[in-house]
């Protein structure tokens, strides 16, 4: 376990028959992943690759809550200093192609709150697992930047574009059962168990050929990486975003617990 010594807001442990459980953890703060917990997140891939004991990886969060996203304190240094920008906007691309490269199979346990960059793993594991009383918030145009990360890349592809721009463009919440009915996780369970579920598909994927099912979501993943220019464009459009004013007003609402209210353009 010596690769995976150093992480702090990931626990990492061995399951039996080649299974990685990672699990994101953040005590208090409902696993929200600070920039120590994001750059965590983008290199667990690269390092679960290289571990050649590791033939599928289970990814959960502590507790009862899958990750609330970004750290608070880490977006707003996003908003406030260029250089953080420009690192964070390398970041964010990096968690997502390394996700789309990583060659094993991944599966997701999801209960409770998936939010922004928990979500970007929630959905872009290979089989999501989500508790039907899950929550499911992408929330960018809610803290007033574009939705990059992962959705224009892969919820079109999942739901399809009317309820990709519904549920992008509102940030409504949606459950894990309704998230199942319109196809952007693989299957929703009861909360008691997600867990168990998940870990048996990992279990078995784990034991499967490992060649013909890396190369199968090789093949799969195509579509994904077809989508790449989508992707890289919300990327650029949702950083652009935190140089912006709507940005320091969603900010000051999350924290005073009140909705935003943005100004016209005009107004501005």
């Amino acid at each position: 376990m010596d690769r995976y010594a150093g992480y702090q807001r990931l626990d990492v442990s061995r399951l039996s028959d080649g299974v990685l459980k990672v699990t994101i953890h953040n005590p208090g703060r409902a696993n929200a992943l600070d920039a120590v917990g994001h750059a965590e997140i983008t290199r667990i891939w690269r390092d679960a690759e290289a571990d050649e004991r590791v033939r599928a990886v289970l990814v959960t969060g502590a507790g009862n809550t899958f990750s609330a996203g970004g750290d608070l304190h880490w977006v707003q240094s996003l908003a406030d200093d260029p250089q953080a920008r420009i690192a964070g906007l390398r970041e964010a691309r990096e968690l997502v192609t390394n996700l789309i490269e990583f060659s094993k199979p991944v599966v997701s346990a999801v209960r409770g709150a998936a939010v922004g960059a928990g979500l970007v793993v929630a959905l872009l594991a290979d089989v999501s697992v989500v508790a039907r009383n899950a929550r499911l918030i992408d929330g960018h145009t809610k803290l007033g930047v574009a939705a990059g990360d992962h959705a224009p890349l892969i919820w079109p592809l999942l739901c399809g574009l009317a309820k990709a721009k519904y549920y992008l463009l509102t940030c409504d919440s949606l459950d894990g059962a309704e998230a199942e009915r319109i196809g952007l996780v693989s299957l929703a369970v009861d909360e008691s168990d997600v867990l168990d579920k998940a870990t048996d598909i990992a279990t078995r994927l784990a034991g499967g050929a490992p060649t013909a099912l890396s190369w199968t979501k090789q093949a799969l993943n195509s579509w994904l990486r077809a989508a790449t220019p989508h992707f890289d464009a919300a990327l650029a459009l949702e950083f652009l975003g935190f140089a912006g004013r709507e940005v320091q007003e969603g900010i000051a609402a999350f924290r005073e617990k009140r909705a935003p209210v943005f100004q016209r353009a005009e107004e501005a």
